[in-house]
């Protein structure tokens, strides 16, 4: 009974108390001040701020799009709503947002909601409930304004404005993904979310490398594998570079707004380990988190993601 015990107990600090993965973000001047959801909800937030820089849109209209889709749907790409009401925005096809099919689709629909916040004659200067309201039309114009600080959070870390605040624990999702996974997903899904002219932008071409332990690699301990262990599995590895263009801050800023895009998507796309700028990510549960990475990790030029496959 005591070792019954002993391993729920170990399982449940592991897995943060339910066993369900989570992510959090947290401040990158109050580490007091943090966020936690959950890998799709963090997925989903990684496509609206994706959508939204690839059409040089601003921090700003990023936090004001997060906020909307936390008050709309929790950040769930659902496929129910008030009357036809669909997707992370809750768009109504009636309405003119789209069809059903369309307004389910995470780029989409984000790309929907900031072509109507462009519209808004200083939405920037507005507060974020009156932006948010002008775009939706809801019943209740002034439920937005408590998903202010989370969005506000969220945005920074997906932008790349806050380095290495973004977290999540990694574990593969047990349900069918959109992409599975694999360096060509990470390929796949980084296309879809920035759009081929991301590569281009950013002189990133995606060079996939694959790569295995031998059976003479040294453990974590120094200490060669014992004989007759299984080697390390094979693992893949994309190296994304980050354009110069811009200046020292804009191509840190990148470069974070990549690390954290694939942190957010490890469950989904099962990504172990992302690098950037001295620091790394590992999918560990509980302990994924950023940290000191090997002096081969300290580019700022480019971000390494390492996927299981």
């Amino acid at each position: 009974m005591l070792l019954a015990l002993g391993a729920y107990l170990t399982m449940q600090y592991l897995t943060g108390g339910n066993g369900t993965p989570k992510c959090t973000v947290v401040s990158a001047d109050d580490e007091k001040t943090s966020y936690e959801f959950t890998p799709e909800q963090a997925a989903n937030a990684a496509t609206i701020s994706a959508v939204g820089t690839s059409r040089d849109l601003p921090e700003r209209a990023v936090t004001i799009a997060l906020a909307t889709a936390l008050q709309e749907s929790g950040l769930r790409n659902i496929a129910h709503g008030d009357r036809d009401s669909l997707g992370l925005f809750q768009q109504r096809p009636s309405q003119g947002w789209g069809t059903e099919r369309q307004i389910q689709d995470p780029v989409y629909a984000a790309g929907e909601f900031y072509e109507h916040l462009a519209k808004v004659s200083g939405y920037e200067r507005l507060p974020l409930t009156v932006a948010a309201q002008k775009v939706q039309r809801s019943g209740y114009p002034d439920a937005y304004a408590k998903h202010e600080p989370d969005a506000t959070l969220l945005a920074a870390a997906l932008t790349g404005r806050a380095a290495a605040t973004l977290t999540c624990e990694g574990r593969r999702e047990t349900s069918a993904t959109t992409y599975g996974g694999g360096p060509e997903a990470v390929r796949s899904a980084l296309a879809r979310d920035f759009g081929d002219k991301m590569f281009d932008t950013a002189g990133a071409v995606v060079k996939p490398a694959r790569f295995a332990a031998s059976a003479t690699t040294s453990t974590a301990s120094g200490a060669p594998p014992a004989t007759g262990a299984s080697p390390t599995p094979a693992v893949s590895a994309l190296t994304i570079p980050v354009s110069d263009a811009g200046g020292a801050d804009e191509v840190r800023r990148r470069g974070w707004e990549l690390a954290h895009w694939a942190v957010a998507n490890s469950s989904r796309l099962g990504v172990e380990r992302v690098t950037y700028a001295g620091r790394e990510w590992v999918a560990e549960g509980r302990a994924g988190a950023w940290r000191k990475a090997a002096a081969a990790g300290g580019s700022t030029a480019e971000v390494r993601i390492v996927t299981g496959r």
